[in-house]
């Protein structure tokens, strides 16, 4: 441990003094900050009081069995177990029970330090991709802002989703926030804690694709010096997640619908057959079924895509959400932070008016731009946006789209539901514009489920 670093911290509980007091020794000359306890509850306290890097534990104790206490200790700490009576048996079971060394008395001093110093720099890189992960996902908030019906069902759908091992395919128009629906998938599943993995489709030709997928034996071809492992490889126990699926060649298709079925591949120039546990989403904004239907895409292939879809909707069929999307782009971005930026009522009605064909990406870029356009002013108007001229003029009108003929029912919901998003669930301009009283209000409201 060099003299620069931060000296770590140790909780040693043994009952023998002599060894309790060499052990405590010899780590506090490899730099470590040693704390020692001879009973179970000396150890209580010192744990009520500090945060110890890892514990070095004895099996049996005066006051307690330290197999008992191991699961416990593990959730926090590495644990480093010792013990006079080894066996098969204990070690298994203290291994099963979140161990991470399970060491014999008397005990090698260096091989102690040796596991102590690999269970510490183990902890240490969990803990760091974990902050970077919740870091990253904190950042990637903007597809799951709002609580429009839309949304909430997306994020039902989700998280039913993430719990199965079954392929998923993410359907939704360009935009709408594909690739964040599939991390969400991910990081709710139990594979967060493995690789995810992006592939983009359509950035590359067919060979490229096949070697970046499966991977290359070296020689396989001009070019290829080594041998190289594919992203299959690279998300094994995790998620690949391949981006605008309905781009692949043909030849591509078989070899990924063979993955599919069977979970082995073949590197490119490779003969042996490799295996990896590998959950694979997929996601377009094409229409695979009729491209399937057509003969463009592989009707097996689409089958085993679509064992489970999950459809992002489009912004305007969420339009409720439109103006805290706004919002959370308007502080999370850099250019914000010398002015606190606000929306003008004008410029609100425009976003919520405005049908975004290029949906959650698009409004993102406006709020970026507007920023950009506002300068020093701490309000963005509607002439900041730069929607259309054509969109503006009409920013004014009460447009609505939908994506099947809707009944009369459909068309008074969603008019109750753009001017509550418009006036930010104002009741009293709210029924101003519906021509409503207030108590009638209520119970719209009430069976829209926007109370």
């Amino acid at each position: 441990m060099s003299a620069g670093e931060a000296r770590r911290s140790i909780l040693l509980v043994e009952d023998d003094a002599l060894l309790r007091d060499l052990i405590g020794r010899q780590l506090h000359q490899a730099g470590y900050a040693v704390r020692s306890a001879r009973l179970w509850r000396d150890a209580e306290a010192v744990l009520a009081q500090t945060e110890p890097d890892l514990i070095i534990l004895d099996m049996r104790l005066p006051d307690a069995n330290g197999l008992d206490l191991i699961a416990h200790l593990a959730e926090e700490h590495p644990v480093v177990v010792l013990t006079a009576f080894a066996s098969i048996e204990n070690a298994v079971q203290a291994v099963k029970r979140g161990a991470v060394a399970y060491l014999s008395k008397p005990v090698n001093l260096d091989e102690l330090e040796l596991e102590i110093s690999r269970a510490i720099e183990t902890a240490t890189l969990r803990r760091d991709y974990a902050f970077v992960r919740d870091q990253q996902r904190a950042r990637r908030q903007s597809l799951m802002v709002g609580a429009s019906p839309a949304l909430k069902q997306l994020e039902g759908l989700i998280d039913a989703v993430a719990q199965s091992t079954a392929t998923v395919l993410i359907e939704g128009e360009s935009g709408v926030g594909k690739e964040l629906a599939a991390r969400e998938i991910h990081d709710r599943s139990p594979r967060a804690e493995r690789n995810y993995v992006v592939l983009d489709c359509c950035t590359l030709n067919e060979n490229l694709f096949e070697s970046e997928l499966f991977g290359h034996e070296k020689g396989a071809f001009t070019g290829a010096i080594t041998q190289k492992r594919g992203l299959i490889e690279a998300a094994d126990g995790g998620t690949l997640f391949l981006d605008e699926i309905g781009e692949i060649s043909a030849a591509a298709q078989a070899k990924l619908l063979r993955v599919i079925e069977t979970r082995q591949f073949r590197r490119v120039g490779g003969v042996k057959d490799l295996s990896a546990d590998t959950r694979i989403v997929a996601a377009t904004n094409r229409d695979l079924a009729q491209m399937a239907k057509e003969g463009k895409f592989r009707e097996d292939l689409y089958y085993r895509l679509s064992a489970i879809t999950v459809r992002v909707p489009p912004l305007r069929e969420r339009r409720e959400d439109i103006a805290k999307l706004a919002r959370h782009f308007l502080e999370k971005h850099d250019f914000s932070r010398p002015v606190k930026k606000e929306l003008s009522r004008a410029a609100e009605a425009m976003l919520v008016a405005y049908d975004w064909p290029g949906n959650v990406r698009e409004l993102r870029n406006t709020m970026e731009r507007a920023i950009i356009l506002s300068g020093a002013d701490p309000m963005i108007h509607a002439r900041n946006l730069g929607i259309s001229t054509r969109e503006s003029a009409q920013a004014g009108m009460i447009r609505m789209t939908f994506d099947h003929e809707p009944t009369l029912d459909d068309v008074k919901e969603r008019y109750v539901r753009m001017l509550h998003a418009k006036y930010s669930g104002h009741r009293a301009r709210l029924a101003a514009a519906l021509g409503v009283s207030e108590r009638n209000l209520y119970r719209l409201l009430a069976r829209l489920g926007l109370e």
